[in-house]
């Protein structure tokens, strides 16, 4: 059997473990498509560039993706396959049909739930306990060719965005790798996935992350660990200056009567809410992290309103 040539378009941890998976399996990598770093970006995440340059392959970071230029270069690879993990932009039906046994990707949901944009923060904002990564086929639509596999990842309660991102990416890491020796025989599954209603969702971007305190604690505690550092936070202005919540705890056995406000009982600095309390257990404004063992002694002297 003739060795798999496969062009990858990757970004992100997921697209390092995956690109390494691929070469790890024996898959000839032609060409690796990937995202410049911009210079204001809070880089948290391995860089598929440097991977690539690594391994001795080529690699190529357009500023457009679907120009009849980087079309003509990945059609010379003469790709078994494509393959796009975490890439940053849709790939058009030009480049998919350079594919000659398929084109594939990596989404971090269990499609066809959380289809589009940022699924793992989706799913920790929406309450889920489960998110997981999915290989499936790609087409003209976003996320939604037939699956391949599927591998599920807990959410847990207090689990913040980074921590189920790297859930995700391991379980990306397992599915890919379990695929393909199937994809490669060419007799992988293709199961259709139904496009259910209100499944897509779009970018998030920082503004998105202000509180309203009017919510129950949990839809609060829910906004927190989705956007928690590195991402760019859920966030209030308190007395004209801005404070970032970076981790919360339900308090579930704790009520507290009255209208939302910053309170402190026995040093614990805590937050009554629409419905529930919150107990803060990271915290930062302008000038950095804040001391919260300072913020516990004025807030027991003195509650402060939450708008």
């Amino acid at each position: 059997m003739n060795t798999p040539r496969a062009v990858v378009f990757a970004y992100h941890d997921v697209g390092v473990r995956c690109l390494r998976t691929l070469l790890s399996a024996g898959v000839e990598v032609p060409l690796v498509v990937t995202v410049a770093d911009a210079p204001d970006e809070n880089r948290w995440f391995a860089s598929v560039a440097d991977t690539a340059r690594d391994y001795g392959l080529p690699v190529v970071t357009p500023e457009e993706t679907n120009t009849p230029d980087l079309i003509g270069q990945v059609a010379g690879c003469e790709p078994d396959f494509l393959f796009s993990f975490y890439y940053r932009s849709m790939l058009g039906e030009p480049l998919l049909n350079c594919a000659r046994r398929g084109a594939l990707n990596i989404h971090g949901s269990l499609l066809p739930h959380y289809r589009g944009r940022a699924p793992v923060n989706w799913a920790i904002l929406n309450g889920e306990r489960e998110t997981g990564a999915t290989l499936h086929y790609m087409v003209a639509r976003a996320d939604a060719g037939d699956i391949v596999d599927q591998l599920a990842v807990p959410i847990l309660a207090d689990d913040d965005a980074r921590e189920v991102f790297t859930k995700v990416t391991a379980a990306a890491e397992i599915v890919l790798a379990r695929s393909l020796p199937a994809l490669i025989a060419g007799n992988a599954p293709h199961r259709p996935q139904p496009i259910l209603p209100g499944q897509y969702f779009g970018r998030r971007r920082p503004e998105d992350g202000r509180i309203d305190w009017s919510w129950p604690a949990a839809r609060i505690h829910n906004l927190v660990r989705a956007v928690a550092p590195p991402f760019p936070g859920a966030f209030t202005e308190v007395t004209g200056r801005k404070l970032w919540i970076h981790r919360t705890r339900v308090e579930p056995t704790r009520g507290v009567q009255g209208p939302p406000r910053l309170f402190a009982e026995r040093g614990v600095c805590l937050a009554a809410c629409g419905e529930g309390v919150l107990r803060i257990l990271a915290m930062a404004d302008e000038s950095g992290p804040v001391d919260l063992a300072g913020a516990a002694r004025q807030w027991q002297s003195q509650s402060i309103p939450l708008a």
